[in-house]
């Protein structure tokens, strides 16, 4: 047993934290404001090469775990970039992940190298209003004519479909009447966002303003049939493929933001005086913070066992789950000490930590709340019977 990183580990979290320290904490305060994607620190992100960490060599990837993957996005998180920063470059490091284990060696070579070299941009729509997490019940329709498909139907909470140029869409082509298994009749596919067939409003919301979420309204999407990702209907077996590395990946991202969260507080803390003293002389400064220190350290073993276990090849279900649940807590234990601790300038843009606070909300919510996680582990760890 190994906590420690590798060399290469180590090189990749100090590269990347040196490469974000470019990105000042008013650079994303001001892309907050403005609502404005980051196209520059995506971009050096692109050229630098990080964009394609996990994924394989042959289509301009690195070829590397998804355990590099969550130090990298970690390092992102934690240089003050947050979720803002982490949720520009998500697609490339891990949403590619279904045309690397299902689609043939053309779609690989086609559709990749450009999502990989940031020449194009993609967005990944799965989820749809009045279906939450019951997957099975999506309505949007992908029907069969010559050469490929018809796609009619909505989705919702769709990062960055406003600047994408691909979307990974996941739309029924068997009703589900007509299947034997609820999990059946879905289908994938990778195809150009046509914006004359797709409108996207961005939806007003909390946090991460300058990464847009956006409501896709589909009228008659033609895909050819060579955008298809893998067979017809396996299209919910291929994304349970994907779900424990966003899992794992947002759990570091929690991490990131929780260290930096915990870091700020700890500086401010020690500059400011009250009572001609520092307020970090407080013990009712300190031990929120030392506490809140722990809870993040442990959560991110449980994040990086997932991580290593999946690289292994070894069933991650549980850890890839509770490491989510567990950042997320502590995440936002950290970020709201964290405002408490600077008191009302914590309540200021310009100290940062409200950014943070509305940014861990992110992952704490999704991409599956905290009270399904526990749904899961208690069904799967504990033998309780299926509560949903």
């Amino acid at each position: 047993m190994d906590f420690s990183f590798t060399e290469d580990q180590r090189s990749i979290r100090e590269a990347v934290s040196k490469h974000c320290a470019q990105f000042s904490d008013d650079y994303w305060l001001a892309l907050d404001r403005k609502g404005e994607f980051p196209f520059e620190f995506f971009t050096s992100m692109a050229e630098a090469g990080w964009l394609g960490v996990a994924m394989p060599e042959t289509v301009g990837g690195a070829g590397l775990g998804i355990t590099e993957a969550a130090i990298m996005m970690q390092a992102v998180a934690e240089s003050g970039g947050g979720m803002t920063a982490a949720s520009s470059i998500h697609g490339p490091v891990f949403s590619m992940e279904p045309i690397t284990l299902f689609g043939t060696p053309d779609q690989q070579q086609r559709m990749m190298p450009p999502i990989l070299s940031g020449e194009q941009k993609m967005c990944f729509a799965v989820t749809e209003p009045n279906v939450g997490l019951d997957t099975t019940k999506l309505k949007t329709r992908a029907e069969k004519c010559d050469g490929g498909y018809v796609v009619r139907g909505e989705k919702i909470w769709i990062t960055n479909a406003h600047v994408a140029d691909k979307v990974m869409l996941l739309a029924r082509t068997t009703p589900l009447e007509d299947c034997k298994k609820k999990t059946q009749g879905l289908s994938l596919f990778f195809t150009d966002l046509d914006r004359s067939k797709v409108e996207a409003r961005i939806i007003p919301k909390m946090g991460r303003h300058a990464v847009g979420s956006n409501m896709l309204f589909i009228n008659e999407l033609f895909i050819p049939e060579e955008n298809r990702i893998g067979a017809e209907g396996d299209g919910f077996k291929i994304i349970l493929q994907g779900l424990n590395p966003e899992r794992i990946l947002l759990g570091a991202e929690a991490v990131g933001l929780g260290r930096v969260a915990i870091k700020k507080a700890a500086a401010y803390a020690k500059e400011r005086v009250v009572f001609d003293r520092p307020i970090g002389m407080n013990q009712g400064i300190q031990h929120p913070l030392a506490k809140c220190w722990a809870q993040v350290e442990a959560a991110n073993l449980m994040v990086m066992k997932a991580a290593c276990l999946f690289d292994a090849n070894e069933e991650c279900g549980v850890e890839a789950n509770a490491g989510k649940y567990l950042a997320a807590e502590a995440g936002f234990e950290a970020c709201h000490t964290a405002m408490l601790t600077l008191g009302g300038m914590g309540y200021a843009q310009e100290y940062h930590v409200e950014r943070y606070l509305r940014e861990i909300l992110i992952p704490r919510t999704a991409p599956v709340s905290p009270h399904m996680i526990l749904n899961f582990i208690a069904e799967k760890v504990l033998d309780l019977p299926k509560s949903y």
